[in-house]
């Protein structure tokens, strides 16, 4: 059975249009049609108002609704439409002016905050909380009093205010999606942090910054009418939505109604504004939920001596790594301590070992990518021909994807769900290879083709929920080789997997890597990859190398006792019936553990 047939895949139905969706929503579409209105007509006030704003009929005073004024006028006479239209394009200026500052400010500071952390976070942090507690009325009618009642000063002020919101609620939704996986995969296929920021992290929290911003633009209309209304903004006799309201409040005992026209047009403004960001948060949500649905988609051994002397890097190797220390922030026993190894070129070495011993930490430390809260003591690596200090993981960002390659344990949560599989791998390709368009779409269905994935061009369309695991395990494979890396680093890559699909990506990875003469990295707990796929092994047993020899003489003749536990506490070695023994229970018999 082919791979796409054991998915289950179905012919796919072209998506809705984002536009489609938030047209399909009654209130949202209503919004949307009552802003496109009050836009339209206020660019258009000059040609369609029937009166100037300006012009007064003293004989009309405070006047209904009449065949020769549709909405009234006012205590002067003056038409309440033509004012009403007039007046929408200082209000809607003023939106776009605050909208602009806030968006620019609260996106890009929240957005970097959370994604760089560290100090830069903790400084952007205070200074929010510093602006929060200003009092917002004071600060804006000192604005007012300096800038002579400039409404565009007003906006800027109040758009620099408002930021401060909007990068908190951004921040936190960054610091969230930035401890994805698929933000470390892009890291390691050599994306730049803008490439990462911009197509990855923004894009996921599209929801939250439009329901901010369109929540932040109503609140925009009340403050501007406000201001208006206490005569601090348009100057009058200039019309202005909030002025109109003072007019009326001043005459409201006697022509209640004066209010109704610009109280109406205020509110659904302001209602309309939210409405679009609910529409537009759930339009997003449900274009990537529902998008394509109906698819499924030769070494001799050596064993390890901290106490002796350390040997220096091995030329030959296409990886040497040195004295690798690893550290937890706050604690004096190291996580990985002097840890050496020699990698050929199309050798695959397995690193094995209990959960905690540190395989993960040191596989990590050669892209410069630990968790936070570790950092590398010290370490050297000759990689390439050229050393790198491991304890500067700063100069590491230019092996990501050209010279290490890495493929995750958890398929899935390495593809970005946003994302189709086609663009996962051109973005790579464009962003670090230099191809084209063009020319990337065809080595991104090259590079599916290369993986064993039958119709390639059918799963390039298709979106990471749409295929399995085993098809996401190998598109990680395909865009780990898109840069033809020297070294294929590989974290559990079939622990995810079942059984039969674990055969299949052995088997793949394996014929990738002597078919290009390709160095592999595999960490892994399972001796049965290790006996299936690796040419050497390396002990780790809290953080120390113990033992490295061929698998052959690892699996024959171990040399240290530990090695012998884990290899009988191997599950593929128990006989049906019996009780497996641990690693604990081996060194207890042994005297090697109180």
């Amino acid at each position: 059975m082919s791979l796409q047939a054991a998915s289950g895949a179905l012919p796919a139905a072209a998506p809705a249009s984002l536009l489609r969706r938030l047209l399909g929503r009654p209130l949202a579409a209503l919004a949307l049609l009552w802003l496109s209105l009050v836009l339209i007509a206020s660019l258009l006030a000059r040609l369609i108002a029937p009166y100037d704003p300006l012009d007064q009929d003293l004989l009309a005073m405070r006047q209904g609704p009449t065949p020769a004024h549709w909405l009234g006028t006012d205590a002067l006479g003056r038409d309440l439409l033509s004012r009403l239209l007039y007046g929408g394009l200082p209000a809607l200026t003023g939106i776009v002016e605050a909208l602009a500052v806030a968006g620019l400010l609260g996106v890009g500071i929240g957005v970097t905050a959370g994604f760089y952390r560290g100090r830069y976070d903790r400084l952007i942090v205070q200074a929010v909380d510093l602006v929060m507690s200003l009092p917002a009325i004071v600060v804006l009618l000192s604005i007012l009093s300096i800038f002579h009642n400039s409404m565009f000063a007003a906006m800027i002020s109040v758009g620099l205010l408002g930021s401060v919101g909007i990068i908190r609620v951004v921040r936190s939704a960054t610091l969230a999606v930035g401890s994805e996986l698929y933000i470390e995969a892009a890291r390691i296929a050599g994306l730049s942090d803008f490439a990462i920021i911009t197509r990855h992290v923004i894009a996921r929290i599209a929801g939250t910054i439009i329901v901010q911003l369109s929540l932040f633009a109503a609140v925009v209309v009340l403050i501007q009418t406000g201001i208006s209304f206490l005569g601090l903004g348009v100057p009058p006799p200039a019309p202005s939505w909030g002025g109109m309201i003072f007019d009326a409040s001043s005459v409201l005992n006697n022509d209640a109604f004066m209010l109704v026209p610009p109280g109406v047009t205020v509110a659904l403004t302001v209602l309309a504004f939210a409405l679009i960001g609910d529409g537009l948060r759930d339009a997003l949500a449900e274009r990537w939920m529902q998008r394509g649905a109906g698819k499924v988609a030769a070494a001799g051994g050596t064993a390890v001596s901290l106490s002796g002397p350390r040997r220096a890097p091995d030329l030959e190797a296409v990886l040497s790594l040195r004295g690798l220390v690893i550290h937890a922030q706050g604690r004096e026993q190291p996580l990985v301590n002097g840890l050496d190894f020699d990698l050929m070129a199309g050798e695959t070495l397995g690193i094995v070992g209990e959960s905690g011993s540190g395989k993960t930490l040191s596989v990590l430390a050669t892209i410069g990518l630990l968790p936070s809260g570790t950092v590398v003591s010290s370490g050297q690596m000759l990689v390439a021909g050229k050393s790198y200090d491991l304890s500067d993981p700063r100069h590491l960002s230019v092996l990501r994807g050209k010279v290490l390659g890495m493929i995750f344990q958890e398929p899935m949560a390495a593809l970005d769900p946003c994302f189709t599989i086609g663009t996962h791998l051109t973005e790579v390709l464009r962003a670090r290879g230099g191809l084209s368009r063009g020319a990337a779409r065809a080595r991104a269905i090259e590079l599916l083709r290369e993986v064993k994935i039958n119709d390639p061009e059918d799963v390039a369309r298709r979106y990471p929920h749409q295929i399995s695991g085993g098809m996401a395990q190998r598109v990680g494979i395909a865009r780990a080789l898109a840069l033809r890396p020297l070294v294929l680093i590989a974290d559990e890559p079939t622990t995810a997997l079942d059984v039969t699909v674990q055969a299949e990506i052995l088997d793949l990875m394996r014929g990738l890597a002597a078919s290009s003469h390709m160095a592999m990295l595999l960490v892994t707990h399972d001796w049965g990859v290790v006996a299936d796929i690796c040419d050497r092994a390396l002990v780790l047993y809290r953080g120390t190398c113990i033992e490295t020899a061929p698998v052959a003489q690892i699996f024959s003749a171990p040399q240290h006792a530990y090695t012998a536990a884990l290899l009988r506490a191997n599950p593929h070695n128990a006989l049906p019936g019996t009780e497996l023994p641990t690693v604990a229970d081996v060194w207890q018999q042994q005297a090697l553990v109180p």
